[in-house]
């Protein structure tokens, strides 16, 4: 899986098979998407124009893909994935994610997809008795269908995965999580390393995604932070470029956005210095364990981090 790949969230539809394909031009081969985003055929379109191009094969991508939590009982994952699947236009996805240990009542995607949190009345679905075990043993079966490579988890705790850990028949691959200074994720980064689980950061940036929903959290933008623009300044690169690498250079896979082509090459060069170590001290000290992306917003009963 490539350290420095490319995230869909919010990329818009109209623009969005156009920003693939330039990506996959700038070098880019990891992507990272989610039923939630409603951008998986356009992205799909992007890929497969790249591919009749000849800009890359399949086999050069890896397509990342997480299934909602509306579709969490196991008929429903096989549905989800399959449906997945052809948006994008391909026969198996790279890697699969588990996007939040939540199930949710099923939402019937020709009533409305994506489904999202809510239902018609802009209520918040309820909750249904599907365990992970179940939709785990469901993301197996499409492993030995051979649609998919690979499976994993995004925004679980220890706990969580250590009770995983006691009935997978294939463990989790990879760990995506909310990661960068203000939320460093130590523990999980140590964890993940000690069970040989890959990780990828989401938000690598902070409160800057998240400053058009009001969601800055009493904290000012990292790419004004004292602490990062003096590194960035310290090593000529953009404190885009140092926030990426403080993950990557942990060995944590990161997935910014872009539909500018200059920041697009801007962030995918991000792997062409390194920071080092009382720079990533000085960063890393720099964390609130404050989340940008965190179902208890919604509700007290989806506190997965409590």
């Amino acid at each position: 899986m490539p350290l420095v790949g490319f995230g869909l969230w919010k990329v818009p539809n109209e623009t969005c098979a156009d920003t693939v394909y330039r990506a996959i031009q700038y070098g880019y081969r990891l992507f990272d998407c989610a039923c939630d985003y409603g951008n998986e055929k356009e992205a799909g379109d992007g890929v497969r124009r790249a591919i009749a191009d000849g800009l890359v094969k399949r086999e050069d991508l890896w397509i990342t893909t997480k299934i909602w939590n509306t579709f969490h009982a196991p008929a429903h994952v096989h549905e989800a994935a399959r449906m997945q699947l052809q948006h994008w236009g391909l026969e198996y996805f790279d890697l699969l994610l588990v996007h939040f240990p939540i199930a949710l009542q099923y939402v019937d995607p020709k009533h409305r997809y994506p489904p999202a949190w809510w239902d018609d009345n802009k209520q918040l679905l309820p909750m249904e008795k599907t365990p992970m075990q179940a939709t785990w043993k469901a993301y197996e079966e499409l492993v030995d269908q051979g649609l998919v490579k690979n499976i994993g988890i995004s925004n679980c705790s220890g706990s969580i995965i250590n009770d995983m850990m006691t009935y997978a028949r294939y463990e989790p691959q990879v760990l995506q999580v909310e990661m960068h200074p203000y939320l460093n994720q130590e523990a999980l980064v140590q964890m993940a390393k000690s069970l040989g689980m890959a990780m990828t950061g989401y938000s690598s940036f902070g409160p800057q995604g998240y400053i058009e929903l009001q969601m800055d959290k009493g904290v000012g933008s990292l790419f004004k932070n004292d602490v990062i623009v003096g590194i960035a300044k310290k090593h000529g690169k953009t404190p885009a470029q140092v926030l990426l690498r403080w993950s990557t250079q942990r060995g944590i896979a990161v997935l910014p956005k872009a539909t500018d082509s200059a920041l697009l090459k801007e962030n995918f060069a991000s792997t062409s210095f390194n920071l080092d170590e009382v720079d990533l001290k000085k960063i890393g000290s720099l964390n609130r364990n404050i989340r940008f992306n965190d179902p208890a917003d919604f509700s007290p009963k989806m506190s997965i981090f409590a």
